[in-house]
């Protein structure tokens, strides 16, 4: 067995790849009509067409219960905080540091699933160190490994991780250097 994708359930299709397409910058993959992945396999289904599959036996679909996340990153979490708040997106909160020191934000998309956006840690190790933390200290806030932050100062070393460009919110994704993270 492996794992395909998260699926979350939405009332509305086209409101949803709005939501996920154009506010947070996902492409999508492919398009069913009642079903849509976008690239990075994440997945929204209909909820009358996801009902039907369950049958009566399941109960209701709710919405909006606060007990899971979908979690995206970014190297520019102000723009990307500005742009969803010019386009009305309801806000959990506003950005904030984690006990860790990542800055984070959470949103509701339109079915009020619950969303987190953080900075990549790539992006936090370097706004650290611009602070004045040393590798140790970096690595000691963080929770890092020490490697990895070391890593993310020296781009030759040869944990660097690999980061993607952002345009203001594209969502790269965890790097898979931190496979021992703890």
């Amino acid at each position: 067995m492996r794992f395909v994708c998260p699926l979350i359930v939405v009332t509305d299709i086209p409101r949803s790849v709005h939501f996920y397409r154009d506010l947070l910058g996902l492409r999508v993959k492919v398009d069913f009509g009642e079903n849509v992945t976008f690239e990075g396999d994440f997945a929204i289904h209909l909820a009358s067409h996801y009902a039907g599959l369950l049958g009566p036996e399941a109960g209701p679909i709710t919405f909006g219960a606060h007990n899971g996340e979908l979690y995206f990153e970014t190297d520019d979490l102000e723009s990307c905080e500005r742009r969803l708040r010019e386009q009305g997106v309801e806000f959990v909160h506003p950005l904030r540091e984690q006990p860790w020191r990542q800055r984070v934000l959470r949103i509701h998309d339109p079915d009020r699933h619950l969303i987190e956006v953080g900075e990549t840690l790539a992006e936090l190790v370097r706004r650290l160190a611009g602070e004045g933390l040393t590798r140790g200290q970096i690595a000691q806030a963080t929770l890092l490994p020490e490697e990895f932050v070391g890593g993310v100062l020296d781009p030759s070393h040869p944990e660097s991780p690999t980061d993607e460009p952002t345009d203001g919110l594209t969502f790269p994704g965890c790097s898979d250097k931190l496979t021992s993270f703890p």
